[in-house]
């Protein structure tokens, strides 16, 4: 059974970086492109960051690009979410998800394993 746990949120100011972490386990990992999302509360969950399988390929939301990076490790069977220069608009539960093919985007629908989430608050 796959699992994904995620770490790293947190309670941090304006203009403050976080680093999330992603682990895997029950599978190969390596094979699979994984993703980031977040859910602010009365907000629908919306994606964040994608990486494929084996890292070569990126993709962002407008909304993050240029202040987030999402890398993996694949010895390590992690995936992160770098954070800097938050915004009180990133808060939000951050939740980890992977896919079973080698990349994919934006749809939540391309990833069939999700964590519970870590609490990521940006204070003004």
């Amino acid at each position: 059974q796959v699992q994904l746990v995620e770490s790293g949120g947190g309670l941090v100011q304006a203009g403050d970086s976080l680093r999330l972490s992603c682990s895997e386990s029950g599978r190969t990992f390596g094979y699979a492109a994984m993703g980031w999302f977040r859910q602010a509360p009365g907000k629908d969950r919306e994606f964040v960051a994608s990486i494929s399988s084996n890292g070569g390929r990126t993709n962002y939301a407008d909304s993050v690009k240029g202040r987030f990076t999402i890398s993996r490790d694949n010895a390590e069977n992690t995936v992160y979410l770098q954070m800097n220069t938050l915004k009180p608009e990133d808060t939000a539960v951050y939740f980890c998800a992977a896919s079973k093919v080698a990349f994919a985007g934006d749809d939540p629908n391309d990833y069939v394993y999700w964590g519970q989430g870590t609490q990521v608050t940006v204070s003004s």
